[in-house]
């Protein structure tokens, strides 16, 4: 099954749900906090995702295993959840679905979500001055980072945002130096 099937007919319903539920329960911003956790529970455990993910392992040790793991982590409502994505073998796009929920959340609170890479460890006060840039180029109201670090850039930050990249970084200049003067 191709991604864009799989987002089309499994992971933006249950997103969708997800979200309704969230919204008339009042729990979006604890939904988001739940399913944030669980995609980086998910990306952190590979024997977590492979026994989820496994044909093998009937649904019932899938739901001791859930409520032994995040049971008490998780809103009730958000537990249920999961049993039911166990009841309906859809768990193993769990990841899948928490972020497209992620998406959806952004887009109701007009948060964007920029992407930055650096040589180092960013200090808060270039986290700051990062976030800020980010809220003027594009005029969200929020904006939400993941900070990765890449030593290859040597120095300066990549910044993604959507579709669109700005490369600070010294091996991006270095590249773009290159570049010119192989052109002359």
């Amino acid at each position: 099954m191709s991604e864009s099937v799989i987002g089309t007919s499994v992971l933006e319903p249950y997103a969708e749900a997800l979200m309704s539920l969230a919204q008339a329960q009042d729990l979006v911003d604890r939904f988001g906090e739940d399913t944030r956790g669980l995609s980086t529970l998910w990306a952190e455990s590979a024997d977590l995702r492979q026994f989820l993910s496994s044909p093998l392992v009937g649904d019932a040790a899938k739901k001791a295993v859930l409520r032994q793991v995040v049971g008490d982590q998780v809103h009730p409502y958000m537990l249920n959840f999961l049993m039911l994505l166990v009841d309906r073998r859809r768990i193993a796009f769990l990841d899948g679905i928490c972020q497209r929920y992620q998406v959806r959340l952004r887009k109701l609170k007009g948060t964007v979500l920029a992407q930055v890479t650096s040589a180092i460890a960013l200090t808060e006060a270039q986290i700051a001055v990062v976030r800020e840039k980010v809220m003027a180029m594009t005029g969200a109201r929020e904006v939400e980072l993941e900070l990765a670090i890449d030593p290859e850039l040597i120095g300066g930050v990549v910044i993604q945002i959507g579709s669109q990249i700005i490369d600070a970084s010294l091996q991006g200049q270095l590249r773009r130096i290159g570049m010119s003067l192989s052109t002359r």
